[in-house]
C-alpha cells in the first residue's frame, strides 16, 4: 500500500496491489469416516466448505498443486486417531498467497510459498526452546489437526510456511514439502557415512527423493520394496540394487530406512546392518514389531531409531539441498475431483515416484 496527501491534507489510500476476487465457499475432500478406502459408504466425500479466514498471523493460500502423502492414507483409514472431525486432508501444498491476516508482514500478496505437514508448534516447551520442535507435544499439523490441501484454498501461520525455490514448478515442488523434508530428517537419522551404502526398504514418494539425494552425495544405495514396477524405477534411478521387501541385499549396509509401515520388516533390516549400523523408521505409523533376538538383531552396537515430523530448520536445508542438488520429484498428476483415486494408487504400493493433484492453474 503507498500513502499520499492532496492539497486539503487529506489521506487517500492508493492500492499497489491487486487482490484476487476471494469466494465465500470452495471444493473440498473431507474425512466423513474414517475406514478402508474401498468401504460402501466411502471414507472421503467431494463437497463444498467455506472459504477459511486467516486469522492472525496466517495468511490465506488459493492453492495449486497438492502432493499425496502415505499419511493421508493414515489419516482417511483411522490408523491415526482422529484430531478434527471431517478434516481435509493434504500437507504438501504449493499455492499463492491470497489475503494477509492481521498482524502478519513476511509474504507480500501473490508469493508463492509452501504449506508442510508441521502447522504450529508452541515455542515454550523444552524441546521448542532446545531446537527440537518437532517433537512439541503442543504441536498441530495440517490435513490432521487442520484443514489441508485437498481443497482449493487454506490457511497457514506465516512462519511455518516456506518459499518454493525457483527451479521448481509447483507440481514439482508439492512433494518436497513432506516426502522430502520428511526423507531428509530420516536420512540424517540414520546416520550416513561418507561413501557408505545406504538401504531403502519401500521405495514411493518419500523413498525416491532420498535416494537422489544420497546418491547425489556418493552413497550406494540398496532398495528394498514389494512392488516390481518401483524396483524397476529405482534401478532406472541409479540404485545399485532392487530386490523384494523381506529379502536380504547383496551387500551389508552401514545405514536403512524404513519408509514402509510395516513392522515385520525391522528385524530383517537390523540383520542387514554392519555392526555399528543404523536403521531409522521414517513413518508416523506402523505394525507392530515382531519379537527381536539380541543377538541377530541388536548385538554389535546396531542402533534403531525413529523420526517424528521435522524442524522448519530441516525444512529450509532439504529445500536449499534440493535446489543446488536439482533433486527431481517423479510425479503423476490427477485432478482434485480424483484424489480418491490418487490415495488408492499410493496405497496399492507400486508407485513409480509421487502422486500430485493439481488444484488450480499457476
Amino acid at each position: 500500500m503507498k500513502n499520499t496527501m492532496t492539497s486539503d491534507k487529506t489521506k487517500v489510500i492508493e492500492s499497489s496491489e491487486k487482490d484476487e476476487t476471494i469466494p465465500t465457499e470452495m471444493k473440498a475432500w473431507e474425512v466423513v469416516k474414517p475406514g478402508p478406502l474401498d468401504a460402501n459408504p466411502s471414507p472421503l466425500k467431494f463437497t463444498t466448505k467455506p472459504v477459511p479466514t486467516p486469522k492472525r498471523g496466517e495468511v490465506l493460500v488459493h492453492i495449486i498443486a497438492c502432493g499425496v502423502c502415505h499419511t493421508d492414507l493414515h489419516v482417511t483409514e483411522g490408523d491415526l486417531p482422529v484430531h478434527q472431525e471431517h478434516v481435509t486432508p493434504g500437507h504438501e501444498i504449493v499455492g499463492k498467497v491470497v489475503k494477509n491476516g492481521p498482524g502478519t508482514s513476511r509474504f507480500e500478496l501473490g508469493d508463492r510459498i509452501g504449506v508442510p505437514w508441521l502447522r504450529w508448534t508452541c515455542g515454550v516447551c523444552e524441546y521448542c526452546r532446545a531446537g527440537k520442535e518437532n517433537l512439541c507435544p503442543n504441536s498441530l499439523y495440517t490435513g490432521w489437526d487442520h484443514d489441508g490441501g485437498y481443497a482449493e484454498y487454506v490457511t497457514v501461520p506465516e512462519g511455518f510456511a516456506y518459499r518454493i525455490p525457483e527451479r521448481f514448478d509447483s507440481m514439482t515442488a508439492a512433494p518436497l514439502l513432506c516426502a522430502g523434508i520428511i526423507g531428509y530428517r530420516a536420512f540424517e537419522r540414520a546416520n550416513v557415512p561418507a561413501g557408505g551404502r545406504l538401504g531403502l526398504y519401500g521405495f514411493g514418494g518419500s523413498a525416491h527423493l532420498t535416494a537422489q539425494l544420497a546418491m547425489a552425495q556418493g552413497i550406494e544405495v540398496h532398495v528394498l520394496t514389494r512392488g516390481k514396477d518401483a524396483r524397476k524405477f529405482a534401478l532406472e534411478l541409479g540404485a545399485a540394487s532392487a530386490n523384494g521387501a523381506y529379502d536380504l541385499p547383496p551387500v551389508k549396509l552401514d545405514s536403512a530406512i524404513i519408509y514402509a509401515p510395516v513392522g515385520d520388516i525391522v528385524p530383517k533390516a537390523l540383520e542387514a546392518l554392519k555392526p555399528g549400523g543404523t536403521l531409522a523408521m521414517a513413518g508416523i505409523h506402523s505394525t507392530d514389531i515382531p519379537q527381536l533376538t539380541y543377538t541377530e538383531h541388536i548385538f554389535h552396537e546396531k542402533n534403531l531409531t525413529s523420526v517424528e515430523s521435522n524442524t522448519r530448520r530441516d525444512g529450509e536445508e532439504f529445500l536449499t539441498l534440493a535446489d543446488r542438488l536439482n533433486i527431481h520429484p517423479e510425479i503423476h498428476e490427477y485432478p482434485l475431483a480424483k484424489a480418491d483415486e490418487a490415495l488408492k494408487y499410493v496405497a496399492a504400493g507400486d508407485i513409480k515416484g509421487a502422486c500430485v493433484l493439481r488444484v488450480s492453474e499457476g
